[in-house]
């Protein structure tokens, strides 16, 4: 009996050292989406009245385990009875990475401000200035917007996390892939939470007697806008490389040209060219899938004018 607690004591040690392998290569993976993640959901509580950022926050984290309580089963169902799906699943996660990515850049440069930009912050400016406008509603639609953005984000972690998992064991693969989930929410929005109350950090300590106190306020106010910038900056870069690093994984060739690419670049440069080659696979799947996209959209608009 000693004998078979031991083995069993030896069973559950073996498994819990793959657990934490595969969940530390899994964040690994899934962190090039956590700088979007950051970015998006902090850019989406922009509006809200100070006192109620904490609880939109809270409330888009709640949003955030349904939609993950809904994924996850999701994905080990398709790793049970269809493990053939995870990598096309993992192809269509990293194109739809690239164009969103693609779409950023093309809006950022290329997008000028449209009615529906400007009625939108007409509509934030008279919630926060007229007491008599839902101030509820407004939330409500911003929790909800959130929750769908998370929706997709939450996806493609767990798809990411799904395709590091995929040969092990089912207990390894549903411990993973609910401890990323659990991992990656409240690291997401215990970040955002301390970003959006920056500010009125920095306001506190500007207050202060102590000139120390207000020179870090100050700094604090001045950096927190740059921090939102850099944040976007590198979600919108971390789209890139995640999802131009799927599709060179996902096809063989392009695997080969990226190894190659490493072989020739020397010792040196051996770590920076597969990421460089990542990232150039990733901008040009991004701009393929957005003039496809593009595309459509005007043919289906021109079918709907002539009709």
């Amino acid at each position: 009996m000693a004998t078979s607690l031991l083995a069993l004591l030896d069973d559950i040690t073996t498994v819990l050292d793959d657990v934490a392998v595969l969940t530390k290569l899994s964040a690994k993976k899934t962190a090039g989406v956590l700088g979007d993640d950051l970015a998006l959901n902090a850019q989406q509580v922009t509006g809200v009245q100070s006192n109620r950022e904490i609880p939109v926050v809270l409330a888009v984290a709640k949003g955030s385990l349904i939609n993950k309580s809904i994924l996850v089963p999701l994905a080990l169902a398709i790793s049970a009875f269809a493990p053939w799906a995870i990598t096309p699943l993992l192809m269509v996660g990293g194109a739809y990475l690239c164009f969103e990515g693609a779409e950023k850049l093309a809006h950022k440069f290329f997008h000028s401000p449209s009615e529906e930009d400007q009625a939108h912050h007409e509509e934030l400016t008279q919630a926060l200035t007229h007491p008599e406008v839902d101030l509820l509603a407004l939330e409500r639609d911003k929790v909800k917007g959130a929750v769908r953005t998370d929706f997709v984000l939450s996806a493609e972690i767990i798809a990411i996390t799904l395709g590091a998992v995929a040969g092990a064991s089912f207990t390894t693969q549903v411990a993973v892939l609910v401890g990323i989930s659990l991992l990656m929410t409240v690291g997401v929005y215990g970040l955002v939470a301390g970003i959006v109350k920056l500010d009125d950090a920095g306001l506190y300590l500007s207050r202060q007697a102590s000139a120390a106190a207000q020179a870090l306020g100050r700094g604090i106010l001045a950096s927190a806008p740059w921090l939102m910038k850099g944040l976007s900056v590198v979600g919108t870069a971390a789209m890139f490389l995640v999802g131009g690093g799927i599709i060179s994984h996902g096809w063989p060739w392009l695997h080969h040209a990226s190894e190659a690419v490493a072989h020739q670049s020397g010792a040196g440069l051996a770590w920076l060219s597969p990421l460089l080659f990542d990232a150039a696979v990733g901008i040009a799947t991004g701009v393929v899938v957005m003039s496809v996209w593009t595309l459509v959209q005007k043919l289906r608009g021109r079918g709907a004018a002539a009709h």
